[in-house]
């Protein structure tokens, strides 16, 4: 097994588990929000939201499948 079946096999897992891993991203954002003090706590949340997006959009591609 690759990298790239290993990569593969992750996007379909948190395709599966969106919810979940939507949270956990969620708890990660404001982790490293506490840990950086409030400084940088515009780009977390941007970089939050853009993960979010991706994997929703890869659980609503799971569920089409």
């Amino acid at each position: 097994m690759g990298i790239r079946d290993t990569f593969d096999k992750a996007k379909k897992l948190a395709g599966k588990h969106s919810d979940k891993v939507e949270q956990g991203l969620d708890k990660g954002a404001e982790q490293a929000k506490q840990r950086t003090g409030g400084k940088y706590d515009e780009h977390i949340d941007k970089a939050d939201e853009a993960a979010g997006d991706y994997v929703r959009k890869q659980g609503e591609q799971d569920q089409e499948r």
